[in-house]
C-alpha cells in the first residue's frame, strides 16, 4: 500500500512539474533556410508546383498575414469563380526575364478556370526587387496590362520602397479586386 502511495504521489508530482509552453511566431524569420526546390517540386520544369493562394518562398509575410490574404482571395474566388495567386520568389533559376518566368509560372500552374480563362497572379521578388502581375485571357479584358502598371506603380511599389511587402501587396490586392468585380 505504501508503495502504490509513493507511485502515485511521484506520477502526480511529475505530471505536475511538466510545463507546455506555446511560441507564437510574430514576425518572419530573418534566418530561415533558403527555399530550394527539388527535382519533385519542380518536376520536368524549372517552375514551382503552386500549392496555395499565397505562395511565399521569401518568407516575407508572417502567419496572421498569410491567413488574411489567403481568407481575402478564397473570399472572392467564392463569390466571382475569379482565381488569384501570389508568389514571393528568391530567384527565377535558368529565367533571365522576370515578366517571362511570371508569365511561364501562371501558365504552368493553370491559374484561373481553363474555359474563363479568368485567373491572376502577382509574382513578386524582394530580393530581385521585381513585380509583375499576370493576367489570363479571360482576365485581361477587364484587367489591362495599363491598369496592372498602375496599381503597381500607385500601389504596390510606394510600399514596398518602404519595406512593407504586406501592405503593398494587400493594397494592391484590394484594388485589383475592385476594378475586376
Amino acid at each position: 500500500m505504501k508503495i502504490g502511495i509513493r507511485i502515485i504521489f511521484i506520477v502526480f508530482f511529475t505530471i505536475c512539474s511538466c510545463k507546455t509552453k506555446q511560441v507564437e511566431k510574430k514576425e518572419p524569420n530573418k534566418n530561415a533556410p533558403k527555399v530550394e526546390f527539388s527535382d519533385y517540386d519542380l518536376g520536368k520544369s524549372d517552375l514551382p508546383k503552386l500549392k496555395r493562394q499565397i505562395n511565399d518562398y521569401e518568407f516575407v509575410f508572417t502567419m496572421k498575414q498569410l491567413e488574411k490574404l489567403t481568407l481575402k482571395i478564397r473570399e472572392f474566388e467564392k463569390n466571382t469563380t475569379n482565381q488569384i495567386v501570389i508568389v514571393s520568389i528568391k530567384s527565377i533559376g535558368k529565367y533571365k526575364d522576370f515578366d517571362k518566368f511570371a508569365l511561364d509560372l501562371s501558365n504552368y500552374n493553370g491559374i484561373g478556370l481553363k474555359e474563363k480563362n479568368n485567373g491572376l497572379s502577382i509574382i513578386f521578388s524582394k530580393n530581385l526587387k521585381k513585380i509583375r502581375i499576370s493576367t489570363g485571357t479571360g482576365t485581361e479584358k477587364i484587367l489591362t496590362d495599363e491598369i496592372c502598371k498602375k496599381i503597381i506603380d500607385q500601389n504596390i511599389i510606394p510600399e514596398f520602397k518602404n519595406g512593407d511587402f504586406y501592405n503593398g501587396i494587400e493594397k494592391g490586392l484590394n484594388k485589383l479586386i475592385t476594378k475586376w468585380k
